[in-house]
């Protein structure tokens, strides 16, 4: 594992050191390349391409307009993109002081907060199936199925609580605060 805690906040290996002279085609190649694999993870298509956009900035924080300039998209796509990357905790909107221009920010923990959104709707995965499990019966096919399910989500549970908690302290050893 390549342990990045050294270098500078944000920095990519072997990257042009000045901000100023980052190259737009290498961007353009990272945030397609980098949403692909999203994509190939289960996000939208669109979302992931917004998403990739807004973690390659250098503030992590883009307009609408900007969005469909760099990916040359519509502002309905930019929109559904941001509408559905919102409600997964993926990002988050803000007001552009003095402007009524949002801006849609990606934050350091987006990741931290992510999987935290993911913990609770496993959460509600284990009540239903441990009303399945009621419903159906334990004994029965499906019940035992269900069973297993539960059992399975209860030790991701756990496990994900833990890890979290972990990440917490080492990102803090980390990057501080």
């Amino acid at each position: 594992m390549t342990d990045y805690s050294k270098a500078v906040p944000g920095a990519i290996p072997n990257a042009t050191p000045n901000a100023t002279e980052r190259d737009p085609e290498g961007v353009s190649r990272f945030v397609e390349h980098f949403a692909a694999q999203l994509v190939e993870a289960g996000l939208p298509r669109m979302p992931a391409r917004v998403f990739a956009a807004l973690l390659a900035s250098d503030d992590g924080a883009l307009t609408s307009a900007e969005l469909g300039e760099q990916l040359q998209i519509s502002p309905a796509a930019v929109s559904g993109a941001v509408r559905y990357l919102a409600q997964v905790h993926m990002l988050s909107r803000e007001r552009e002081p003095g402007s009524r221009r949002e801006r849609y920010r990606v934050h350091s923990d987006q990741w931290y907060q992510a999987l935290t959104n993911r913990e609770a709707i496993i959460k509600r995965w284990e009540d239903a199936m441990r009303e399945g499990v009621t419903s159906l019966g334990a004994e029965t096919p499906a019940g035992r199925r269900l069973a297993e399910t539960l059992a399975f989500f209860e030790f991701v549970e756990q496990d994900i609580a833990e890890m979290m908690e972990r990440w917490r302290v080492h990102r803090e050893k980390l990057y501080g605060e």
